[in-house]
């Protein structure tokens, strides 16, 4: 048997990332969404996001 293939490859960082990291990386591109989804509205605040809603709501609520 030859010494290389005793030797072990290496596993990639993500084979080696715990469940934190693996959390870390969901909230990441959660929150990459968000912001991505406030700029294609227009929105720049949470406050803004909230009227937005409410203001959708009324004007549903208006065709009832």
């Amino acid at each position: 048997m030859s010494k290389k293939n005793d030797e072990k490859i290496p596993a990639s960082p993500v084979e080696t990332w715990d469940d934190e990291e693996y959390s870390d990386m969901e909230l990441l591109e959660m929150l990459e969404s968000v912001r991505e989804d406030m700029e294609e509205l227009g929105v720049n605040t949470l406050q803004e996001v909230i009227v937005r809603i409410d203001e959708l709501h009324q004007r549903l609520d208006a065709r009832s």
